[in-house]
């Protein structure tokens, strides 16, 4: 059943519609869990799109195996879908940092007040991202240390490589994992991919995931795929690789792959004078989980991100 969750009229008469669509037993109890999949807060993100996809015609093939309650959000920033810009247009804001928004407040306040309002009371609630378009993520949730014990079971349900577990401290309020967390909505962020496509592989490895969730949950009752046991990192254990150079990042290596300490992992060269500017090595052993997609880069920006513990 598709629902709108918010309308908001806007110039030129244009109406602005924020839609789930719920999967439900055709007889409910009303004891069904529920479990909401949302995703599009960042307009440039489009894996989820493909998951969302992936989830409904799954469950429609195999409509007799659902139990439970799923909503789906599959755009939750459609202005900046459609303009595929990565903020909440009109106001130019990360709809990622307003949760749990304002009712009474400016558009963007006003949406973030209706999806949370809409989400309450669900048991569990999935926030599927895709990072931003210069740098992709394996397949990975990211957990906050203040929820961890509680949801880590479920965590390790998804199928993804590793989980990360931020201190409380480093995360900003205002995400939507954040403010559903503080209801009572358990609440997981799953990052894969790069912003402005779809990674396909990793797309089909969380929908996995997401069932094997759903049956522990009791909300799926059909076969499920097996699931891979993801790598447990936390803060202290994940190396950042930052360029000291500008130039044209040239990879040695590949994105999902172990490394050595020293191992040259790129060069930055210039390609005006074609010299190299920069060899870039790895700071530890450790599997490169985060890796840089656009090969332009700046001083500073962000190479690698490197998990050096132990493998699973």
């Amino acid at each position: 059943m598709i629902d709108t969750v918010v309308s908001f009229e806007m110039l030129v008469e244009e109406v602005m519609q924020i839609k789930k669509n719920r999967l439900a037993p055709d007889e409910c109890t009303g004891q069904e869990r529920r479990l909401c999949i949302a995703t599009g807060s960042h307009g440039d993100e489009l894996n989820g799109q493909y998951i969302c996809y992936q989830v409904i015609r799954r469950i429609k093939e195999n409509f007799g195996n659902l139990t439970g309650i799923v909503d789906v959000y599959p755009a939750m920033n459609p202005l900046g879908l459609d303009s595929q810009t990565r903020n909440f247009p009109l106001v130019d804001v990360d709809m990622n940092t307003v949760f749990p928004g304002d009712e009474d407040g400016v558009i963007i306040d006003y949406t973030a007040s209706k999806l949370i309002k809409d989400m309450a009371g669900a048991d569990f609630c999935l926030d599927l991202h895709s990072s931003n378009a210069l740098i992709r993520e394996i397949p990975q949730v990211r957990l906050n240390d203040d929820v961890a014990e509680t949801v880590m079971p479920y965590a390790r349900l998804l199928n993804t490589e590793l989980v990360w577990i931020h201190p409380s401290t480093s995360v900003r309020p205002g995400s939507l994992s954040y403010a559903l967390n503080a209801i009572g909505v358990k609440t997981m962020v799953v990052e894969a991919g790069a912003a402005l496509r779809i990674d396909y592989e990793y797309c089909e490895q969380i929908v996995d995931g997401i069932f094997s969730l759903m049956k522990h949950l009791g909300i799926w009752q059909g076969e499920v795929a097996e699931i891979r046991t993801p790598i447990l990192a936390t803060d202290g254990e994940i190396s950042f690789v930052n360029a000291e150079s500008s130039g044209m990042f040239v990879p040695n290596i590949k994105h999902n792959m172990w490394v050595k300490k020293g191992e040259k992992i790129g060069t930055i060269v210039d390609v005006i004078t074609g010299s190299e500017e920069e060899r870039v090595f790895a700071p530890c052993n450790g599997l490169v989980f985060t890796f840089r997609e656009y090969p332009a880069i700046e001083e500073g920006a962000l190479i690698a991100r490197i998990y050096g513990g132990e493998r699973s």
